[in-house]
């Protein structure tokens, strides 16, 4: 164990809990992760404003973006369970090299008019092979500071960081979409995206610290039935980050509706910026909060108080009033996302770490992804505020789900969940 809980839960002792992660992962690691993850914010942000450009049809953009992240979602669980069994290196180079072919392919298919039959096969095959290096950086910065002897609060600060990281890049995403769209094309950023994915998960996949996730042992086919079983924990945990996604799309969706009845749609991009940048401040604060309080408490708070903070949403309509109720609510989420990949993580069995966090994430994008689609829909026939309405009622089901969640009585062992559902 190191440091005691009244130092980290000072100023000073995070940034001494931060600075030992750096010390474990190596300070190149974190930058690597965060540019070979840059792509997917920018490709799942960027494809109904590229196809719908180059289409003509908001529709087209829409149906082609839900396809996309679909396609992450239905293999994100296979790149995880593949790179528990054959380890990150050759998982995360494979991938990556063909996600950044597949990303070339799409945007050459807009940029080509073809047919939307053919642009949704090609959104699929490039949500499809994401190398998923948010979710494996996850579990591979966890596997090096337990590896090193590091306490709870360590590996809660790898959460964070994490966590944060993904914020930014969602912030930034965008935000690069936004810029080419405006100095010249959208299919700029998605070449853009393609040589970062290539280049950043090629250096990723090879970083000596690959090799820190432990690999599952190798079972005969026989034997399949002893394969280590999740926890009825982590399906629990699943569902809540569903529903969190639900709420992050309910008021995507909601957002983009009302700054566009508002006459301000080219102010949406700023407005999530908002939403992110106070996610990702709090995000890494996340690191000082006591150990007493324990994880199934933070996330019945955090759920909690995303369903309150995201009620003033269902009656904005004024911009400066977006603005700030936005940037308050952004406070809540980073909170919510890592505490569920925090109850994750302790659940999961050690050899399945990977595939547990990639599960998760792609749980989390999913709800996000339908519901972007559902609420779009929603908005457009009743106004913003029913967008709204529905990131609200999933967070309420997520306090619910929450509620399930306790710690788990004589817990013992590294494989051994810390804590259970209900």
């Amino acid at each position: 164990m190191t440091g005691t809980p009244v130092e980290t839960s000072t100023p000073g002792g995070t940034l001494d809990t931060y600075r030992r992660v750096l010390a474990v992962t190596g300070r190149p690691l974190p930058f690597v992760s965060f540019l070979g993850r840059l792509p997917v914010a920018v490709i799942q942000f960027g494809s109904v404003l590229l196809v719908t450009r180059t289409s003509g049809s908001l529709a087209t953009g829409g149906t082609v973006a839900c396809a996309l992240a679909l396609g992450q979602v239905a293999m994100g669980p296979l790149v995880g369970r593949l790179a528990d069994r054959h380890g990150q290196r050759p998982v995360v180079l494979a991938f990556a090299l063909a996600n950044s072919l597949a990303i070339t392919l799409y945007t050459l298919g807009a940029l080509y008019h073809l047919p939307t039959p053919a642009l949704i096969a090609l959104g699929i095959a490039a949500g499809a092979t994401v190398p998923g290096i948010g979710p494996l950086a996850r579990a591979r910065g966890v596997a090096l500071v337990r590896r090193d002897g590091a306490d709870e609060r360590v590996v809660d600060a790898v959460l964070s960081l994490e966590s944060t990281m993904d914020e930014l890049s969602f912030v930034l995403g965008p935000a690069l979409i936004g810029v080419a769209s405006v100095v010249a094309h959208p299919a700029y950023a998605f070449g853009a995206a393609a040589l970062l994915v290539a280049v950043c998960g090629t250096a990723f996949a090879l970083h000596p610290t690959a090799t820190a996730v432990p690999r599952a042992a190798p079972v005969a086919r026989a034997d399949r039935t002893k394969r280590p079983r999740m926890p009825r924990q982590v399906h629990v945990v699943r569902v809540g980050l569903v529903l969190l996604g639900v709420l992050l799309g309910g008021c995507g969706a909601g957002i983009t509706a009302l700054t566009q009845e508002l006459g301000h749609e080219d102010q949406a991009g700023l407005v999530y910026a908002a939403m992110g940048v106070m996610s990702a401040v709090v995000g890494l604060s996340m690191a000082a909060v006591p150990e007493r309080f324990t994880l199934p408490a933070r996330w019945r708070v955090a759920t909690a108080a995303a369903a309150l903070l995201s009620l003033p949403l269902v009656v904005t309509d004024t911009m400066p009033v977006l603005y700030v109720v936005v940037t308050v609510f952004g406070a809540l989420f980073a909170p919510n996302l890592i505490t569920g990949f925090g109850l994750t993580e302790r659940a999961v069995p050690r050899d399945r770490l990977a595939e547990g966090m990639t599960v998760a994430a792609s749980a989390f994008v999913g709800g996000q992804a339908v519901t972007l689609a559902v609420a779009g829909r929603l908005a457009q026939a009743h106004g913003p505020a029913a967008a709204f309405a529905v990131g609200s009622v999933a967070a309420g089901l997520a306090f619910l789900v929450a509620l399930r969640v306790r710690p788990l009585k004589g817990a013992a062992g590294p494989a051994t969940p810390a804590v259970a559902a209900r």
